[in-house]
């Protein structure tokens, strides 16, 4: 059985500004105002923290852009058939 990983401190601070942003403004946040709010200087360093959360299904996006970002609705527990 594969166990999901943490997510990293990083990545818990964007998702906290992805989640209050989203809130306030009703859409996300550029690749440029994310940086500047988890102290991140390079724009690639951020899209790749924002692609490793869209591969793990914590967030998605619905154009190309990542300002129209949304967060996943939370995984449930998977409840398989067990064998005896």
């Amino acid at each position: 059985m594969r166990r999901e990983r943490a997510l990293s401190v990083r990545q818990e601070a964007i998702m906290r500004l992805i989640r209050s942003w989203i809130t306030e403004h009703g859409e996300g946040p550029t690749i440029r105002q994310i940086g500047a709010s988890v102290g991140l200087s390079s724009t690639s360093s951020v899209a790749y923290q924002l692609g490793q959360l869209e591969e793990r299904g914590v967030i998605s996006r619905a154009g190309r852009d990542w300002s129209s970002c949304c967060l996943a609705p939370p995984k449930l527990p998977r409840r398989g058939l067990r064998s005896r």
